[in-house]
């Protein structure tokens, strides 16, 4: 199960919890594309709870495109960092 919220405040965070996987993955993808880029935009994973492979390049792709991430679990850190280094 996915829970997104939205809070907006001079810059967007959307706090994700649950599982973020490929079959959710495109209701997040809408969320920020709908922000256009008038505002800075946060995701919050604290209560991120299970990803995919897919998500994990998603969220690589956030970063390079500026969108912060905010309390992302280590494995998940690792799991980019691995994916940067073509491991």
């Amino acid at each position: 199960m996915l829970r997104i919220q939205r809070e907006a405040n001079g810059e967007v965070v959307l706090k994700i919890s649950g599982r973020l996987d490929r079959e959710n993955l495109p209701e997040l993808k809408k969320l920020i594309d709908s922000e256009g880029g008038s505002r800075r935009i946060i995701l919050n994973l604290r209560d991120l709870t299970l990803v995919d492979q897919e998500t994990v390049r998603f969220l690589e792709q956030c970063v390079s495109n500026g969108i912060e991430l905010q309390n992302c679990a280590p494995y998940i850190c690792e799991w980019m960092e691995r994916q940067r280094d073509g491991k």
